[in-house]
């Protein structure tokens, strides 16, 4: 073969070869094609559009961020059945799983008389033996049963303050279920009585930290009332109730229903039990009714008996009786009694006798009785009663004195001891109490106290007062915790005002009414509040601005509903620094708000000036007005030559 021959060979086989490749590069691009349009149709058709498709080769690859790792398995599986799975390449991510949330933690707390059970899941940082020789020396001696279970989750920000006011409501009472949450801590218990049920709520409601609720469930047992009383007394017009009790909560609105009809106001209805018949109410009631006829005149209604007592211009006052008599259920007894016009005047001389009580707590006995064995006996008990060295006694030996006069003066002086202080007097015409207490109860007990002692037909008045600020189960605050109390309150939460003006910044709204709630337990309580300032711009307008800031404060009160009569506005400017007026810091501390209780000594306007050292920033005296009194920054500018205007937090 020749050489032109081999030649023509050659080159048809090369031609040949290089159309075959081309040939089946252009079926695998073909191939490719196909396939990821293949795959990528079936995946957007099943919810995948999240899912690139990409070739390399024969090879198809799958990119893309799953949302989780089943559904990335489920993207490949879809691909396998459209290609042959073993061209088909895992190349996507999965996205980051959610962090597992933190279980709800709690305590059940039971505590009984056979022992205490705790029963939740727990943060494992919790120091939960710390809790649990909390709850030992609240409880000794009594078995602990710890059934709590850990999680390894971090403490919630409430978590602590939580347990801590669990821990104390379960100190404050003998039998209790307290269940504690983050932010929240419930209770349920009982208390002895209706004033301990009002003190434990009150404390629990104020050892209550910020950011945790407090959910109370607290009864109390009613009280046994012996006697079963209801007195009222009408006379000039005016309509007052010295005792009133009944058993059921519908027995008492039937009783108030008719008070409220003869003009009474405000009257108080113990419930209790001891009721002497299911009919109590409705003879008290029926009662009430007849003495709508009675101008002037006292009904006693105890324990079964009724007495009716009219004066003698009461007009018809026989039909009054009979009627009532008629209308009161079978078991009560009526007594009617009016007064005889032509009843002569003893002939002997006025007995008397009086004892009074200071508000410090001193007793001085005047008067006189029948024999020395008398004397001693109202000596002795008045001595018992108030404190030997409190006791004044003047008491006088003479005849004649009315019969049973020992017996009452005994009894008026046990009416006494229900006073803070007051006086109680007692003749012919009966007992007259009077005075102030801290109980709501009082008028009632000493009712009681008096019928009990001297019988039904006992001839006596009450005019008893409650200050709530003698209550000892209100807890209310001295006037020098008062004061602490709410400057505490604005040291924590500061006052703020509009730059420039007397107008108090919404943010600072909270504050007003922290120190509201507590001028509502400290009225009567006298007490500057002071506007100051720093000492840039002119004194005379720092002065103006510092009054105006602090009538604002007294306004807010009032709106608030506060008594503002006891409180006094005074502006000091830049009069009284507590801090450097040259650094920043020091004179916005300048800037404040400040509550100081007013003396006799320390009348308005009377605040101390306190030199400050320049140099040191700190004030010469070792006492400074913010340790006293508490301080809070109000708004201002710091410009050097108008008055504040910088709002400040």
């Amino acid at each position: 073969m020749s050489i032109r021959s081999v030649l023509t060979v050659t080159v048809t086989f090369a031609v040949a070869a290089a159309v075959s490749v081309a040939a089946a590069n252009v079926a695998a691009t073909q191939i490719e094609t196909r396939s990821v349009d293949a795959v990528a149709e079936r995946l957007r058709a099943e919810g995948f559009g999240w899912v690139d498709v990409i070739a390399d080769g024969l090879q198809l690859g799958l990119t893309g961020t799953a949302p989780d790792e089943a559904a990335r398995f489920r993207a490949l599986s879809l691909a396998g059945m459209v290609v042959d799975g073993a061209r088909v390449v895992d190349l996507m991510d999965v996205a980051q799983r959610d962090a597992i949330a933190a279980p709800d933690f709690s305590i059940e707390v039971l505590r009984a008389n056979d022992g205490v059970t705790l029963i939740g899941l727990v943060p494992e940082d919790m120091d939960r033996m710390d809790l649990l020789e909390d709850i030992a020396r609240i409880a000794p001696d009594t078995p602990i049963t710890d059934l709590l279970q850990t999680a390894r989750f971090p403490s919630p920000d409430t978590w602590d303050a939580a347990v801590a006011l669990g821990v104390e409501a379960l100190r404050r009472s003998d039998k209790a279920k307290v269940s504690i949450e983050a932010g929240r801590v419930a209770v349920k218990t009982m208390a002895r009585d209706d004033n301990s049920r009002a003190k434990l709520t009150r404390d629990l409601n104020r050892l209550a930290p910020e950011g945790v609720e407090i959910a109370l469930d607290i009864t109390a047992p009613r009280p046994v009332i012996s006697p079963f009383l209801l007195r009222l007394t009408r006379q000039e017009g005016t309509t007052r109730f010295d005792a009133c009790a009944a058993a059921t909560d519908q027995g008492r609105q039937r009783i108030l229903a008719a008070a409220e009809s003869l003009g009474a106001e405000d009257v108080r209805c113990d419930l209790g039990l001891g009721a002497p018949s299911p009919a109590w109410a409705d003879a008290a009631a029926r009662a009430l009714e007849a003495m709508r006829g009675v101008g002037t005149g006292t009904l006693t209604v105890s324990d079964l008996d009724v007495r009716l007592e009219a004066a003698a211009e009461v007009d018809g006052f026989g039909r009054i009786a009979a009627d009532l008599r008629r209308d009161l259920p079978e078991e009560f007894t009526l007594t009617a009694v009016q007064a005889d016009v032509q009843a002569a005047e003893p002939e002997a001389g006025p007995a008397e006798f009086v004892a009074t009580r200071s508000p410090e707590g001193l007793v001085q006995l005047q008067g006189r009785v029948g024999t020395q064995l008398s004397r001693t006996a109202a000596t002795s008990l008045a001595r018992a009663l108030f404190g030997a060295d409190q006791v004044d006694a003047a008491i006088e030996i003479a005849e004649p004195v009315p019969l049973g006069w020992s017996p009452t003066i005994l009894a008026a002086l046990d009416a006494l001891s229900q006073l803070h202080h007051g006086a109680v007097s007692v003749d012919d015409g009966g007992i007259r109490v009077s005075g102030t207490s801290g109980s709501a109860d009082a008028p009632s007990a000493v009712a009681r106290l008096l019928s009990g002692r001297l019988g039904d037909d006992a001839d006596f008045s009450i005019d008893i007062a409650y200050d709530k600020r003698l209550d000892a189960t209100l807890a209310l605050p001295s006037p020098d915790e008062c004061v602490s109390r709410i400057n505490e309150i604005l040291s924590a939460r500061q006052i703020a005002f509009d730059p420039g003006s007397a107008v108090i910044a919404p943010a600072s709204r909270d504050s007003v009414d922290a120190i509201a709630e507590v001028l509502g337990k400290c009225e009567g309580v006298a007490m500057e509040v002071g506007g100051h300032t720093d000492s840039q711009g002119r004194e005379e307008m720092n002065k103006s601005l510092s009054q105006e800031r602090a009538e604002a404060v007294l306004a807010a009160l009032l709106s608030r509903r506060v008594p503002v009569g006891d409180l006094t506005a005074v502006g000091y400017g830049e009069e009284t620094p507590i801090a450097d007026n040259g650094t920043e810091e020091g004179r916005e501390a300048n800037r404040r708000i400040e509550f100081r209780l007013l003396t006799a000594d320390e009348p308005p306007g009377a605040a101390d000036e306190t030199p400050t050292d320049p140099e040191s920033g700190s004030a010469a005296s070792d006492a400074t007005a913010e340790a006293e009194t508490g301080a809070a920054t109000d708004a201002q500018d710091d410009a050097p030559q108008s008055p504040e205007t910088e709002a400040t937090e």
